[in-house]
Protein backbone atom coordinates (compact mmCIF):
# COMPACT_ATOMS: atom_id res chain seq x y z
CA UNK A 1 0.00 0.00 0.00
CA UNK A 2 1.63 3.76 -0.92
CA UNK A 3 1.99 5.91 2.04
CA UNK A 4 0.17 9.30 1.62
CA UNK A 5 0.77 12.38 3.92
CA UNK A 6 2.08 11.24 6.88
CA UNK A 7 1.50 7.97 7.00
CA UNK A 8 4.47 5.70 7.81
CA UNK A 9 5.80 2.36 9.52
CA UNK A 10 6.87 2.81 13.07
CA UNK A 11 9.50 1.18 14.73
CA UNK A 12 6.95 -1.65 16.51
CA UNK A 13 6.33 -2.55 12.54
CA UNK A 14 2.97 -0.74 12.51
CA UNK A 15 1.14 2.01 10.50
CA UNK A 16 1.27 5.54 11.61
CA UNK A 17 -1.03 8.18 10.72
CA UNK A 18 -0.20 11.98 11.93
CA UNK A 19 2.02 10.61 14.68
CA UNK A 20 -0.43 7.90 15.67
CA UNK A 21 -0.29 3.90 15.92
CA UNK A 22 -3.25 2.59 14.19
CA UNK A 23 -3.12 -0.61 16.53
CA UNK A 24 -3.66 1.98 19.45
CA UNK A 25 -6.73 3.98 17.80
CA UNK A 26 -8.54 1.23 16.68
CA UNK A 27 -7.98 -0.41 20.58
CA UNK A 28 -9.29 3.16 21.78
CA UNK A 29 -11.78 4.35 19.48
CA UNK A 30 -12.53 0.62 17.46
CA UNK A 31 -13.64 -0.73 14.64
CA UNK A 32 -14.36 0.42 11.80
CA UNK A 33 -13.17 3.67 11.89
CA UNK A 34 -12.52 6.68 9.42
CA UNK A 35 -8.78 7.98 10.25
CA UNK A 36 -8.42 11.44 8.81
CA UNK A 37 -4.70 12.82 8.11
CA UNK A 38 -5.16 16.73 9.06
CA UNK A 39 -2.45 17.85 7.92
CA UNK A 40 -2.23 16.09 4.24
CA UNK A 41 -5.61 17.82 4.66
CA UNK A 42 -4.49 21.49 5.08
CA UNK A 43 -1.24 21.03 2.68
CA UNK A 44 -3.60 20.32 -0.41
CA UNK A 45 -5.75 23.08 0.83
CA UNK A 46 -2.47 25.31 0.69
CA UNK A 47 -1.26 23.55 -2.67
CA UNK A 48 -4.42 24.86 -4.54
CA UNK A 49 -4.12 28.11 -2.76
CA UNK A 50 -0.51 28.77 -3.68
CA UNK A 51 -0.87 27.86 -7.53
CA UNK A 52 -3.41 30.32 -7.85
CA UNK A 53 -1.43 33.30 -6.27
CA UNK A 54 0.86 32.89 -8.29
CA UNK A 55 -1.28 32.59 -11.31
CA UNK A 56 -1.58 36.54 -10.11
CA UNK A 57 -5.57 36.41 -11.01
CA UNK A 58 -8.39 36.75 -9.05
CA UNK A 59 -9.76 33.24 -7.71
CA UNK A 60 -11.72 31.57 -4.95
CA UNK A 61 -10.94 28.04 -4.09
CA UNK A 62 -14.16 26.35 -2.48
CA UNK A 63 -14.09 22.95 -0.89
CA UNK A 64 -16.96 20.77 -2.76
CA UNK A 65 -18.35 19.41 0.63
CA UNK A 66 -20.26 16.35 -0.41
CA UNK A 67 -17.23 14.54 -0.41
CA UNK A 68 -16.59 14.64 3.03
CA UNK A 69 -19.07 17.50 4.79
CA UNK A 70 -18.72 17.29 9.31
CA UNK A 71 -18.41 20.58 11.09
CA UNK A 72 -14.69 20.14 11.74
CA UNK A 73 -13.61 19.63 8.04
CA UNK A 74 -15.86 23.03 7.70
CA UNK A 75 -13.40 24.64 10.41
CA UNK A 76 -10.46 23.64 8.50
CA UNK A 77 -11.67 24.97 5.32
CA UNK A 78 -12.36 27.99 6.90
CA UNK A 79 -9.33 28.53 8.54
CA UNK A 80 -6.92 27.50 5.25
CA UNK A 81 -9.23 30.40 3.17
CA UNK A 82 -11.20 28.63 1.01
CA UNK A 83 -14.91 28.70 0.06
CA UNK A 84 -17.26 25.97 0.45
CA UNK A 85 -19.53 24.42 -1.95
CA UNK A 86 -23.02 23.11 -0.70
CA UNK A 87 -25.38 20.72 -2.30
CA UNK A 88 -28.27 20.29 0.31
CA UNK A 89 -29.64 22.04 3.34
CA UNK A 90 -27.99 19.13 5.84
CA UNK A 91 -24.65 20.21 4.10
CA UNK A 92 -25.74 23.90 4.30
CA UNK A 93 -26.66 23.76 7.98
CA UNK A 94 -23.29 21.47 8.81
CA UNK A 95 -21.22 24.32 7.25
CA UNK A 96 -23.95 27.09 9.56
CA UNK A 97 -23.65 25.44 12.79
CA UNK A 98 -19.88 25.54 12.08
CA UNK A 99 -19.86 29.08 11.94
CA UNK A 100 -18.34 28.87 8.20
CA UNK A 101 -19.35 32.62 7.12
CA UNK A 102 -22.18 32.50 4.78
CA UNK A 103 -20.57 35.02 1.84
CA UNK A 104 -18.34 32.43 1.04
CA UNK A 105 -20.70 29.51 0.35
CA UNK A 106 -21.96 28.51 -3.03
CA UNK A 107 -25.21 26.31 -3.23
CA UNK A 108 -25.53 23.49 -5.80
CA UNK A 109 -27.98 21.03 -7.17
CA UNK A 110 -30.19 20.26 -9.65
CA UNK A 111 -33.37 20.06 -7.57
CA UNK A 112 -33.39 22.63 -4.99
CA UNK A 113 -36.34 22.83 -2.68
CA UNK A 114 -38.11 26.03 -1.83
CA UNK A 115 -37.06 25.27 1.59
CA UNK A 116 -33.51 25.25 0.66
CA UNK A 117 -33.61 28.29 -1.46
CA UNK A 118 -35.39 30.39 1.43
CA UNK A 119 -32.92 28.55 3.84
CA UNK A 120 -29.78 29.79 1.84
CA UNK A 121 -31.25 33.53 1.17
CA UNK A 122 -31.80 33.79 4.88
CA UNK A 123 -28.55 32.91 5.57
CA UNK A 124 -26.92 35.68 3.05
CA UNK A 125 -24.89 33.06 0.93
CA UNK A 126 -22.44 34.01 -1.22
CA UNK A 127 -23.97 32.34 -4.81
CA UNK A 128 -26.81 30.29 -6.74
CA UNK A 129 -25.33 27.81 -9.01
CA UNK A 130 -28.65 27.77 -10.53
CA UNK A 131 -29.35 24.06 -12.85
CA UNK A 132 -32.41 24.71 -14.59
CA UNK A 133 -35.23 26.89 -15.89
CA UNK A 134 -37.58 25.64 -13.03
CA UNK A 135 -35.13 26.92 -10.31
CA UNK A 136 -34.16 30.59 -11.97
CA UNK A 137 -37.49 31.54 -11.61
CA UNK A 138 -38.35 29.50 -8.46
CA UNK A 139 -34.96 31.80 -6.88
CA UNK A 140 -35.86 35.01 -8.59
CA UNK A 141 -39.52 34.52 -6.80
CA UNK A 142 -38.70 33.90 -3.61
CA UNK A 143 -35.72 36.19 -3.71
CA UNK A 144 -38.12 39.22 -4.53
CA UNK A 145 -40.11 38.05 -1.61
CA UNK A 146 -37.22 38.90 0.84
CA UNK A 147 -36.65 42.28 -1.34
CA UNK A 148 -32.62 41.03 -2.35
CA UNK A 149 -31.19 39.80 -5.39
CA UNK A 150 -29.91 36.63 -5.74
CA UNK A 151 -25.92 36.53 -7.10
CA UNK A 152 -25.90 33.30 -9.71
CA UNK A 153 -23.42 31.27 -11.68
CA UNK A 154 -25.43 28.98 -14.02
CA UNK A 155 -24.46 25.57 -14.86
CA UNK A 156 -23.44 24.98 -18.27
CA UNK A 157 -22.41 21.42 -20.16
CA UNK A 158 -20.07 22.23 -22.21
CA UNK A 159 -19.92 18.91 -24.46
CA UNK A 160 -16.86 17.93 -22.84
CA UNK A 161 -16.67 14.42 -21.74
CA UNK A 162 -13.83 13.39 -19.10
CA UNK A 163 -11.90 10.39 -19.21
CA UNK A 164 -13.61 8.83 -15.90
CA UNK A 165 -16.25 5.75 -15.07
CA UNK A 166 -20.04 7.09 -16.73
CA UNK A 167 -21.91 7.90 -13.36
CA UNK A 168 -18.93 9.92 -12.55
CA UNK A 169 -18.85 11.86 -16.05
CA UNK A 170 -20.98 15.35 -15.64
CA UNK A 171 -19.70 17.61 -18.56
CA UNK A 172 -21.06 15.70 -22.17
CA UNK A 173 -24.59 16.79 -23.51
CA UNK A 174 -26.65 13.91 -22.10
CA UNK A 175 -26.39 14.63 -19.00
CA UNK A 176 -29.01 15.34 -15.58
CA UNK A 177 -27.18 18.24 -15.46
CA UNK A 178 -26.81 22.09 -16.36
CA UNK A 179 -27.79 24.31 -19.79
CA UNK A 180 -26.67 23.10 -22.56
CA UNK A 181 -24.21 25.58 -24.62
CA UNK A 182 -24.81 22.77 -28.03
CA UNK A 183 -28.76 23.19 -28.34
CA UNK A 184 -28.54 26.94 -27.34
CA UNK A 185 -30.19 26.57 -23.53
CA UNK A 186 -27.30 28.12 -21.99
CA UNK A 187 -27.49 31.24 -24.22
CA UNK A 188 -31.28 31.53 -23.92
CA UNK A 189 -31.21 31.21 -20.06
CA UNK A 190 -28.49 33.99 -19.75
CA UNK A 191 -30.75 36.13 -21.95
CA UNK A 192 -33.56 35.43 -19.64
CA UNK A 193 -31.73 35.77 -16.59
CA UNK A 194 -30.81 39.52 -17.56
CA UNK A 195 -34.20 40.57 -17.78
CA UNK A 196 -35.50 39.09 -13.91
CA UNK A 197 -35.48 42.15 -11.37
CA UNK A 198 -34.05 39.61 -8.64
CA UNK A 199 -31.17 37.95 -10.44
CA UNK A 200 -27.67 38.71 -10.82
CA UNK A 201 -25.96 36.93 -13.43
CA UNK A 202 -22.29 36.55 -11.71
CA UNK A 203 -21.28 34.06 -14.94
CA UNK A 204 -21.30 30.20 -15.03
CA UNK A 205 -20.24 26.97 -14.13
CA UNK A 206 -18.45 23.90 -15.68
CA UNK A 207 -17.79 20.72 -14.57
CA UNK A 208 -16.89 18.04 -17.05
CA UNK A 209 -16.43 14.64 -14.30
CA UNK A 210 -14.50 13.57 -11.43
CA UNK A 211 -11.07 12.04 -11.36
CA UNK A 212 -9.51 12.98 -14.08
CA UNK A 213 -5.60 12.56 -14.77
CA UNK A 214 -5.22 15.00 -17.80
CA UNK A 215 -5.28 18.51 -18.00
CA UNK A 216 -6.84 18.24 -22.01
CA UNK A 217 -10.81 18.17 -20.72
CA UNK A 218 -10.07 21.23 -18.42
CA UNK A 219 -8.67 23.49 -21.42
CA UNK A 220 -11.44 22.32 -23.89
CA UNK A 221 -14.13 23.32 -21.29
CA UNK A 222 -12.10 26.80 -21.34
CA UNK A 223 -12.21 27.33 -24.50
CA UNK A 224 -15.83 26.41 -25.07
CA UNK A 225 -16.71 29.02 -21.88
CA UNK A 226 -14.46 32.00 -22.87
CA UNK A 227 -16.21 31.49 -26.86
CA UNK A 228 -19.44 31.17 -24.99
CA UNK A 229 -18.34 34.32 -22.89
CA UNK A 230 -17.68 36.32 -26.03
CA UNK A 231 -20.81 35.68 -27.62
CA UNK A 232 -22.70 36.32 -24.54
CA UNK A 233 -21.15 39.79 -23.87
CA UNK A 234 -21.60 40.88 -28.07
CA UNK A 235 -25.00 40.01 -28.39
CA UNK A 236 -26.67 40.36 -24.93
CA UNK A 237 -24.76 43.12 -22.92
CA UNK A 238 -23.42 40.79 -20.42
CA UNK A 239 -20.38 40.49 -18.75
CA UNK A 240 -19.45 37.31 -16.73
CA UNK A 241 -17.37 38.22 -13.37
CA UNK A 242 -16.62 34.61 -12.81
CA UNK A 243 -15.89 31.54 -14.32
CA UNK A 244 -16.11 28.83 -12.31
CA UNK A 245 -14.62 25.35 -13.77
CA UNK A 246 -15.48 22.75 -10.90
CA UNK A 247 -13.23 20.55 -9.86
CA UNK A 248 -12.86 16.52 -10.28
CA UNK A 249 -8.66 16.59 -9.91
CA UNK A 250 -7.91 13.43 -10.18
CA UNK A 251 -5.96 11.49 -6.66
CA UNK A 252 -3.83 8.41 -6.27
CA UNK A 253 -5.84 5.21 -5.17
CA UNK A 254 -4.23 2.45 -6.52
CA UNK A 255 -0.93 1.77 -8.66
CA UNK A 256 -1.31 2.85 -12.31
CA UNK A 257 -2.84 5.98 -11.34
CA UNK A 258 -1.14 9.16 -12.53
CA UNK A 259 -2.93 12.18 -11.23
CA UNK A 260 -0.77 15.44 -12.04
CA UNK A 261 0.62 17.59 -9.33
CA UNK A 262 -2.07 20.12 -8.49
CA UNK A 263 -0.36 23.07 -9.44
CA UNK A 264 0.11 21.86 -12.93
CA UNK A 265 -4.06 21.58 -13.84
CA UNK A 266 -3.93 25.36 -12.19
CA UNK A 267 -1.50 26.56 -14.30
CA UNK A 268 -2.91 24.92 -17.43
CA UNK A 269 -6.28 26.29 -16.69
CA UNK A 270 -5.45 30.30 -15.71
CA UNK A 271 -2.56 30.04 -18.45
CA UNK A 272 -5.47 29.47 -20.94
CA UNK A 273 -7.91 32.09 -19.23
CA UNK A 274 -5.48 34.94 -19.26
CA UNK A 275 -4.15 33.97 -22.85
CA UNK A 276 -8.24 33.54 -24.22
CA UNK A 277 -9.64 36.18 -22.64
CA UNK A 278 -6.71 39.43 -23.24
CA UNK A 279 -6.85 37.79 -26.74
CA UNK A 280 -10.78 39.02 -26.75
CA UNK A 281 -10.38 42.21 -25.28
CA UNK A 282 -12.53 40.77 -22.26
CA UNK A 283 -12.05 41.50 -18.30
CA UNK A 284 -10.51 38.29 -17.28
CA UNK A 285 -13.40 37.34 -14.56
CA UNK A 286 -12.70 36.40 -11.12
CA UNK A 287 -11.70 31.56 -11.22
CA UNK A 288 -13.56 29.62 -9.17
CA UNK A 289 -12.89 25.88 -8.66
CA UNK A 290 -14.45 23.17 -6.38
CA UNK A 291 -11.76 20.59 -5.52
CA UNK A 292 -13.06 17.93 -3.31
CA UNK A 293 -11.63 14.87 -3.14
CA UNK A 294 -8.16 15.69 -4.09
CA UNK A 295 -8.08 17.75 -0.93
CA UNK A 296 -9.54 14.69 1.54
CA UNK A 297 -9.14 11.61 -0.48
CA UNK A 298 -5.83 10.34 0.24
CA UNK A 299 -6.13 11.75 3.83
CA UNK A 300 -7.97 9.35 4.72
CA UNK A 301 -7.56 5.76 5.81
CA UNK A 302 -9.96 3.02 7.44
CA UNK A 303 -9.18 0.27 9.40
CA UNK A 304 -11.01 -2.37 9.78
CA UNK A 305 -10.68 -5.71 12.10
CA UNK A 306 -10.71 -8.85 10.12
CA UNK A 307 -12.90 -11.72 11.63
CA UNK A 308 -13.61 -14.89 9.16
CA UNK A 309 -12.06 -16.48 6.32
CA UNK A 310 -13.12 -18.72 3.09
CA UNK A 311 -11.09 -20.36 1.38
CA UNK A 312 -11.87 -21.98 -1.89
CA UNK A 313 -9.04 -24.20 -3.46
CA UNK A 314 -8.19 -23.57 -6.71
CA UNK A 315 -10.09 -20.38 -6.79
CA UNK A 316 -10.08 -17.76 -4.17
CA UNK A 317 -9.44 -16.58 -0.55
CA UNK A 318 -12.17 -14.58 0.93
CA UNK A 319 -11.12 -12.47 4.15
CA UNK A 320 -14.59 -10.95 5.71
CA UNK A 321 -13.50 -7.52 7.96
CA UNK A 322 -16.29 -5.64 9.86
CA UNK A 323 -17.11 -3.02 7.67
CA UNK A 324 -17.98 -3.15 3.93
CA UNK A 325 -20.55 -1.41 1.73
CA UNK A 326 -22.25 0.09 4.04
CA UNK A 327 -19.09 2.68 5.37
CA UNK A 328 -17.61 2.42 1.72
CA UNK A 329 -20.19 1.71 -1.09
CA UNK A 330 -17.79 2.62 -4.04
CA UNK A 331 -16.35 -0.19 -5.11
CA UNK A 332 -19.77 -1.65 -5.88
CA UNK A 333 -21.45 1.81 -7.24
CA UNK A 334 -18.27 2.53 -9.38
CA UNK A 335 -16.07 -0.83 -9.43
CA UNK A 336 -13.42 1.69 -7.13
CA UNK A 337 -10.47 0.15 -6.85
CA UNK A 338 -7.83 0.60 -3.08
CA UNK A 339 -5.36 -1.06 -1.93
CA UNK A 340 -4.77 -2.03 1.82
CA UNK A 341 -1.92 -3.73 4.45
CA UNK A 342 -2.20 -5.15 7.71
CA UNK A 343 -1.62 -2.38 9.47
CA UNK A 344 -0.74 -4.15 12.78
CA UNK A 345 1.96 -6.25 10.69
CA UNK A 346 3.05 -3.43 8.40
CA UNK A 347 6.45 -4.57 7.73
CA UNK A 348 5.76 -7.81 7.10
CA UNK A 349 6.46 -9.75 3.52
CA UNK A 350 3.27 -10.08 1.85
CA UNK A 351 2.09 -14.30 1.21
CA UNK A 352 -1.03 -14.64 -0.42
CA UNK A 353 -4.11 -12.94 -2.53
CA UNK A 354 -6.83 -12.55 -1.21
CA UNK A 355 -10.13 -10.72 -1.49
CA UNK A 356 -11.82 -8.52 1.06
CA UNK A 357 -15.28 -9.38 1.76
CA UNK A 358 -17.73 -7.06 3.53
CA UNK A 359 -20.34 -8.03 6.00
CA UNK A 360 -23.67 -7.01 4.81
CA UNK A 361 -26.10 -9.81 3.24
CA UNK A 362 -24.71 -8.86 -0.38
CA UNK A 363 -22.89 -10.90 -2.84
CA UNK A 364 -21.86 -7.44 -4.29
CA UNK A 365 -20.48 -6.45 -1.22
CA UNK A 366 -16.45 -6.48 -1.80
CA UNK A 367 -13.73 -4.20 -0.91
CA UNK A 368 -10.90 -4.99 -2.96
CA UNK A 369 -10.81 -8.19 -5.11
CA UNK A 370 -7.14 -9.48 -5.47
CA UNK A 371 -4.94 -8.28 -2.81
CA UNK A 372 -1.42 -9.31 -1.69
CA UNK A 373 -1.26 -9.32 2.59
CA UNK A 374 0.87 -11.25 5.15
CA UNK A 375 -0.98 -14.40 5.88
CA UNK A 376 -3.74 -12.61 7.41
CA UNK A 377 -5.34 -14.26 11.27
CA UNK A 378 -8.29 -13.56 12.74
CA UNK A 379 -8.28 -9.98 14.94
CA UNK A 380 -5.57 -8.39 12.69
CA UNK A 381 -6.42 -4.93 11.53
CA UNK A 382 -6.50 -4.18 7.83
CA UNK A 383 -6.12 -0.59 6.48
CA UNK A 384 -7.84 0.60 3.30
CA UNK A 385 -5.94 3.67 1.94
CA UNK A 386 -7.70 6.60 0.02
CA UNK A 387 -10.46 6.68 1.71
CA UNK A 388 -11.19 10.32 2.90
CA UNK A 389 -13.80 11.23 -0.41
CA UNK A 390 -17.57 9.65 -0.54
CA UNK A 391 -16.91 7.18 1.93
CA UNK A 392 -18.28 8.71 5.88
CA UNK A 393 -20.26 10.68 3.02
CA UNK A 394 -21.98 7.73 1.48
CA UNK A 395 -22.14 5.74 4.42
CA UNK A 396 -25.45 3.69 5.50
CA UNK A 397 -26.93 1.77 8.04
CA UNK A 398 -27.91 -1.15 5.71
CA UNK A 399 -28.40 -4.06 7.53
CA UNK A 400 -28.69 -1.85 10.40
CA UNK A 401 -24.73 -1.21 10.74
CA UNK A 402 -23.63 1.72 13.30
CA UNK A 403 -21.89 4.15 10.58
CA UNK A 404 -18.05 4.13 12.10
CA UNK A 405 -16.48 7.28 14.21
CA UNK A 406 -14.02 9.60 12.45
CA UNK A 407 -11.00 10.98 13.90
CA UNK A 408 -8.10 13.50 12.58
CA UNK A 409 -4.89 13.07 13.82
CA UNK A 410 -2.25 15.46 13.63
CA UNK A 411 1.01 15.62 15.48
CA UNK A 412 0.16 12.66 17.41
CA UNK A 413 -2.99 13.47 18.89
CA UNK A 414 -6.16 11.82 17.84
CA UNK A 415 -9.92 14.07 17.88
CA UNK A 416 -12.87 12.18 17.28
CA UNK A 417 -14.64 14.59 15.33
CA UNK A 418 -17.52 11.96 14.78
CA UNK A 419 -18.98 9.83 17.15
CA UNK A 420 -19.77 6.25 16.11
CA UNK A 421 -23.48 5.65 16.21
CA UNK A 422 -24.86 3.56 18.88
CA UNK A 423 -27.51 0.90 18.58
CA UNK A 424 -29.71 3.52 20.47
CA UNK A 425 -29.48 5.52 17.32
CA UNK A 426 -30.09 3.03 14.77
CA UNK A 427 -33.26 2.92 16.11
CA UNK A 428 -34.03 6.63 17.07
CA UNK A 429 -36.07 7.81 14.89
CA UNK A 430 -38.29 4.51 14.76
CA UNK A 431 -41.89 5.14 15.59
CA UNK A 432 -44.00 2.52 16.74
CA UNK A 433 -47.76 3.26 16.48
CA UNK A 434 -50.10 2.34 18.97
CA UNK A 435 -52.17 -0.14 17.62
CA UNK A 436 -48.71 -2.37 16.70
CA UNK A 437 -47.79 -2.24 20.46
CA UNK A 438 -47.65 -4.98 22.53
CA UNK A 439 -49.74 -5.17 25.72
CA UNK A 440 -46.71 -4.10 28.91
CA UNK A 441 -47.54 -7.84 30.07
CA UNK A 442 -46.55 -9.10 27.58
CA UNK A 443 -43.26 -7.14 26.95
CA UNK A 444 -42.10 -7.98 29.85
CA UNK A 445 -42.16 -11.49 30.13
Amino acid sequence: MYLHGTSQINGQGRLQIGGCDTTELAARFGTPLYVMDEALIRQRCREFVDAFRESGLRFQVAYASKAFCVMAMCRIVEEEGLSLDVVSEGELHTALQAGFPPERIHFHGNNKTPDEIRMALDAGIGCFVVDNFVELHLLNALAGEKGQAAKVLFRITPGVEAHTHDYISTGQEDSKFGFDLGNGSAYRVIEEASRLPYIDVLGVHSHIGSQIFEVEGFKMAVEKVIGFAVKVRAELNVTFRVVNLGGGFGIRYVEGDTPLPIKEYIKAITEDISSYFSRHDYPIPEIWVEPGRSIVGDAGTTLYTIGTFKDIPGVRKYVAVDGGMTDNPRPALYESKYEAMLANRASEPNEETVSIAGKCCESGDMLIWDVELPRAESGDLLAVSCTGAYNYAMASNYNRIRRPAVVFVKDGQADVVVKRESLGDVVGNDVVPDRLRKPEAARTV
